[in-house]
């Protein structure tokens, strides 16, 4: 189709050529400096005490939040597949609405949620709001290997006297482990990278690392930010290549 190619190339520089400009500001020393490539900006990112907190608590948060779903995702993704009770087909549907729901409604609605019940708001109720989302996404991707599943080899260890808790763990784990680790890269990387739902239910003095960048751009963008940001671009990279990497892998040593 003619034209298909220029408006695809011009669709790819309007998403990435913003971050290729972040990028490359996160290396620019001030004019006033003489310009310039510096790793300065970095390293005030790394003496920021205010920032490194913001990333503990992040780093905090995605990996409870990316354990939980993880469990509970693998284990409700079993119980869809392999076996029957009445409201299978609902709750099977109910699990793809935290991926259509809008952010704002699903945070202001945990909000809601959380001053009824008393739970105060820190850490802990940003790790339950992000387990609600994100248990979706394990749910969804251990479904889809445990569908491409060969039953008969589970039968063969039941045959040769494998109790239920062996063949799960020595056949079935080993099997669907590409989908878990999938499931928990994913769960993670939203979990790290989640601004709005975060920002309904953090409480005072626990600002993730999201937040603490909206916080700072309320003063101006400044290098600082954009060395930070560029951490985090490069973080969330890594994460969902081995996100993708992960199933090809599976599939072959499978």
């Amino acid at each position: 189709m003619r034209g298909a190619r220029p408006i695809t190339v011009a669709g790819f520089l309007l998403l990435y050529v913003p971050l290729v400009v972040l990028v490359v500001g996160s290396f620019r020393a001030p004019v006033i400096e003489g310009g310039g490539w510096t790793l300065a900006w970095y390293g005030k990112v790394f003496a920021n005490g205010a920032i490194l907190d913001a990333l503990s608590i992040s780093v905090c948060v995605g990996f409870w939040s990316m354990l939980i779903s993880t469990l509970l995702g693998t284990a409700a993704a079993l119980a869809l597949v392999r076996t029957q009770f009445p409201g299978r087909r609902l709750l099977d549907a109910l699990t793809h609405v935290p991926l259509i729901m809008p952010e704002i409604v699903l945070g202001l609605a945990l909000l809601i949620w959380f001053v009824l019940l008393r739970i105060a708001l820190g850490p802990f109720s940003i790790i339950l709001a992000h387990v609600t989302f994100s248990m979706s996404y394990v749910i969804i991707t251990v479904k889809a290997r445990l569908r491409g599943f060969d039953r008969s080899l589970e039968e063969a260890a039941r045959d040769l006297g494998a109790s239920s808790w062996q063949t799960f763990r020595r056949v079935t784990f080993p099997l669907i482990r590409p989908g878990v680790l999938s499931g928990a890269l994913m769960a993670f990387t939203l979990s790290f990278d989640d601004f709005l739902i975060t920002f309904f239910t953090a409480g005072v003095g626990s600002d993730t690392l999201p937040l603490k960048i909206y916080s700072m751009i309320k003063f101006g963008v400044s290098p600082e930010i954009n060395a930070l940001s560029t951490l985090m671009l490069g973080t969330t990279i890594v994460l969902v290549m081995a996100v993708f990497r992960r199933p090809g892998q599976g599939s072959e040593s499978a």
